[in-house]
């Protein structure tokens, strides 16, 4: 996944507190927050292996060898992540595959609304699509114990997509503007599908949605998610002014 827009005062933020101060054998005592973090890690799993293999697709309509050859890169990064993740749900004493299968059908329906239809489509999906997914798990990961937070910062490192996607998209605006207009209108709506798809993934799982408004985590209630997806949503605007694109 590619990484987010780090704050720009990252100095100033609160020293973790509750369940944020915990290790994961101290946090795990709680069924409904152990839980939770196996939907998240099951979540991240299946959204790791799906990059893997749309990132996989995505290099057939590569233009050049270079660029098929970087889109494999990022491809096998992606599937290091995923093994992390499936490792880790396995040291827990969870099974892997049970715990990601909730996610499948909202994951596939959304790659399935949003399937590009050129090289320059699916670059933009990834930059953009799987940035707001990042920025979303970003949030999550600040109410988790230490040790899964320390998991899941690492698998939403930038796995060089963002830079490569800028690069490549810009270009391609600097040749022909056009371009500009119709990647644009497509990445607003892969802005409104990723949102949408995120808000049906938590409210269909009870341990995650309280994780999020309470009562498992600490910090989050009603109004503090409502700030989330505006901070989700600033992000991406600045994604996209990097594209070139107008939000």
């Amino acid at each position: 996944m590619t990484s987010s827009d780090k704050p720009e005062n990252a100095s100033a933020a609160p020293v973790p507190t509750g369940v944020a101060a915990q290790d994961w054998a101290q946090a795990a005592a709680e069924p409904h927050y152990r839980a939770a973090v196996v939907d998240l890690l099951g979540a991240l799993a299946y959204g790791e292996l799906a990059a893997f293999e749309r990132l996989a697709e995505d290099a057939k309509l590569a233009p050049t060898l270079g660029d098929k050859a970087e889109l494999a890169k990022m491809a096998s990064a992606e599937f290091h992540h995923f093994e992390r993740l499936r490792n880790r749900l396995t040291e827990i004493g969870e099974d892997p595959t049970g715990a990601m299968d909730p996610f499948v059908a909202a994951l596939d329906g959304f790659h399935r609304q949003t399937a590009p239809s050129d090289w320059l489509e699916g670059l933009v999906k990834a930059y953009v699509g799987d940035s707001i997914a990042s920025d979303f798990y970003r949030e999550v990961a600040a109410r988790l114990d230490i040790d899964t937070r320390e998991l899941v910062l690492a698998v939403l490192d930038d796995t060089g997509h963002a830079e490569f996607a800028v690069e490549k998209v810009r270009a391609a605006i600097d040749a022909d503007p056009r371009v500009g207009g119709r990647l644009a209108l497509w990445a607003r709506r892969l802005m409104g599908e990723a949102l949408s798809q995120s808000q049906r993934v938590v409210a269909d799982r009870d341990a995650l949605s309280t994780m999020l408004v309470g009562g498992v985590a600490d910090g989050f209630d009603l109004a503090e998610v409502g700030r989330m997806f505006t901070r989700i949503t600033e992000a991406h605007t600045k994604r996209m002014a990097a594209l070139g694109l107008a939000a």
